[in-house]
């Protein structure tokens, strides 16, 4: 069954003209991806590998049934297309930029929730129901259809661990990319309650990161709750000095923070399986091949 996204979902591009939104499209159309429009403003009428491109969310509204919206653009414009998105009560919208404002993350996650929509990053890499369909900028080749869930904040972990799972004949149900940013939309338990639900995932990996308290609070969640299936924790930025930003703006190990060896203790202490390097992980998983 997976999670948020279906073989079926249909999804619009904003920014499909841009050179990464037509790159994208491109790979999404090629791994089967029912792609049904694109929104620049102004470019109303043109195509991009055969998608009819609109000038407005509602446009492509009016003429498509719309489940979710990539939004490919520089960060700088994010707000505004995530604005229009979740104004148009798209159920689900993906940002995938980088260095999007912060105050902008928390005016676009609070209208989210006021719209009851759901909301994944900024600065992530997307999601992906292998086999059936992605919402992303992930190669698909990398992941394998299965029973194991993944919810990351590192897009390039979730890669290295969805390829070793898929080499070795474990696949994934769902993976989400949450995001690195030290403001996202759905968080860890949110995704974990998705989870929780679905018959075709069987365990679940969640990638941390220094930073924050989100994969603590997540495993405080998941005892407290009796999450019925095994989780597998992992937390990158095992070597990080304090003070140190490691890659994401999320990553950075402040005063009085738990390191990653301390918070990889807490994890423990909640029942997660916890994973020292991403080989564990596998080991851990091999159940669900």
């Amino acid at each position: 069954m997976a999670i948020l996204i279906q073989r079926d979902t249909r999804i619009i591009v904003q920014g499909i003209t841009g050179s990464q939104g037509a790159l994208h499209t491109a790979l999404s159309l090629e791994y089967g991806v029912k792609v049904v429009g694109g929104v620049v403003p102004g470019r109303g009428g043109e195509s991009v590998h055969g998608v009819p491109v609109f000038d407005s969310v509602k446009q492509a509204m009016e003429r498509e049934k719309v489940e979710g919206s990539l939004i490919l653009v520089p960060p700088s414009a994010v707000r505004e297309a995530a604005f229009e998105a979740l104004e148009n009560r798209v159920p689900l919208t993906v940002m995938v930029a980088e260095n999007v404002p912060v105050h902008d993350t928390l005016r676009i996650r609070q209208l989210a929730k006021t719209r009851n929509l759901r909301l994944i990053g900024p600065n992530t890499i997307g999601i992906i129901s292998p086999g059936k369909t992605k919402m992303g900028i992930m190669p698909g080749f990398l992941y394998r259809e299965g029973a194991v869930g993944i919810v990351s904040r590192s897009g390039t972990l979730t890669h290295e661990v969805a390829s070793n799972l898929s080499l070795r004949g474990i696949g994934q149900s769902t993976c989400v990319g949450i995001g690195g940013d030290p403001v996202v939309g759905m968080n860890f338990i949110e995704v974990l309650d998705l989870f929780r639900e679905d018959p075709e995932t069987k365990a679940v990996v969640m990638i941390g990161e220094i930073g924050g308290t989100a994969e603590e609070d997540a495993a405080v969640y998941a005892k407290e709750s009796g999450f019925p299936k095994p989780i597998f924790g992992f937390i990158a930025g095992q070597a990080a000095p304090p003070g140190k930003r490691m890659g994401h703006a999320g990553a950075i190990l402040e005063k009085g923070a738990r390191n990653a060896r301390e918070k990889m203790e807490f994890l423990s202490a909640q029942g997660i399986g916890v994973a020292k390097k991403v080989e564990d992980l596998i080991a851990f998983c091999a159940p669900f091949a």
